[in-house]
């Protein structure tokens, strides 16, 4: 069995949740303070589409997007001698979109969780919103981010769709594990296919048991120190 798409698919995943994380997270908090409730409906739309749309059509607004023969991914290509496609950056990238959805609702619906009340208690002692975040709605919002971030990376892990069209199946460089069965199921090698399978499966099951566990370890209700 040629370990490669394994590697590649485990440094895809954790490169793309280290990004999507993040991103989730501060793109949850800036929706969740929006006032203008019509503009946090469209812009709340937009950030879910990828969920929604199928993996092929993400793909290729992707592949629409990084191009060679894009604007985007032209100026990348001729100012930094960047190429997106069919290179390992491109299933990082298809990664990051198929699975910041999952991170992005996950943090939001966990933020709007936060009792207002302590974030008002907060304000009236004095902390500025940064320390309002990163003390008290963070703090109490992990269980659910650290949910969203789990099933991100497991989506991540499991992506096809976008990584066929913008990072294409080349082994060694973008053949991840789902486009190794694929390709061993193209060939008739059955055998190769089943063993890409059985070590998808147990990586999913192991998330699955991370993400029960870090609910269950963040279950212990929240005692309110942290304040300053």
């Amino acid at each position: 069995m040629d370990w490669g798409p394994i590697i590649i698919s485990l440094k895809t995943a954790v490169t793309a949740i280290f990004i999507t994380f993040f991103l989730g997270v501060f793109t949850a908090k800036a929706v969740v303070g929006m006032k203008h409730a019509k503009a946090k409906m469209i812009i709340d739309g937009i950030l879910t589409l990828p969920l929604v749309l199928p993996p092929t059509v993400a793909g290729f607004i992707l592949l629409l997007i990084f191009g060679i023969k894009r604007p985007l991914g032209s100026f990348l290509f001729e100012v930094f001698g960047v190429k997106i496609v069919f290179t390992w950056t491109a299933t990082v990238i298809a990664a990051v979109a198929v699975s910041f959805p999952l991170m992005y609702r996950s943090a939001r619906g966990a933020f709007e969780q936060v009792d207002e009340n302590l974030v008002y208690a907060a304000r009236t002692l004095g902390l500025s919103e940064k320390k309002i975040f990163w003390r008290i709605i963070l703090p109490l919002a992990l269980p659910g981010v650290a949910s969203g971030a789990v099933l991100a990376f497991a989506r991540g892990l499991g992506e096809f769709g976008a990584t066929a069209m913008l990072a294409g199946n080349i082994a060694g460089e973008t053949r991840t594990l789902p486009m190794a069965i694929y390709s061993a199921v193209a060939a008739g090698n059955m055998a190769e296919a089943s063993g890409y399978v059985l070590i998808i499966m147990i990586l999913s099951f192991l998330v699955v048991v991370l993400m029960n566990y870090s609910a269950h370890k963040n279950k212990a209700p929240w005692k309110g120190e942290g304040f300053y």
